[in-house]
């Protein structure tokens, strides 16, 4: 069975419309930089799990489609490069801090399922994005999967 993730991106630094012109319509989701992020990314996504793609700090905040993961756990190269903005003084190759992972687009929902319509669904109360909403990489259960896929139809 796979797990459901909602993982959350600024659309002006990479949206689904950039995942969908990606060769294969996949790309390495990395840059994430918060501990507990991370230990989701490194310790519990797996291959054939499948995410909401979120939008964040937009204009039109909300999912805007899913994808899957098709490249497990493996070190974020951009920790190592120091011209990148992700570069990481203390981490080192042979103990890295940061992890990423592949996605591949599965569907572009026809429109984005607003953060405003989750909040006025009483069935997605416990969702972790109404109650820990800033935290780029979190679980979703199965139920919460369901009602927000419904949503998209």
């Amino acid at each position: 069975m796979p797990q459901y993730w909602l993982f959350k991106s600024e659309p002006d630094c990479f949206s689904i419309d950039d995942l969908a012109q990606e060769s294969g319509q996949t790309a390495r989701w990395d840059g994430v930089r918060n501990f507990q992020a991370r230990n989701f990314l490194r310790d519990q996504v797996k291959v054939g799990d499948l995410v909401f793609f979120y939008h964040s700090r937009c204009k039109a905040i909300g999912i805007a489609g899913t994808a899957e993961v098709t490249g497990g756990a493996y070190p974020d190269p951009q920790q190592f490069d120091p011209q990148s903005p992700y570069f990481d003084p203390k981490a080192e190759p042979d103990a890295p801090r940061w992890f990423c992972v592949d996605l591949t687009l599965r569907q572009k929902f026809a429109h984005i399922i607003t953060l405003e319509q989750i909040k006025h669904i009483q069935e997605l109360d416990n969702m972790m994005l109404r109650k820990q909403g800033r935290l780029s990489i979190q679980p979703v259960t199965s139920r919460e999967w369901q009602v927000i896929s419904q949503l998209a139809t």
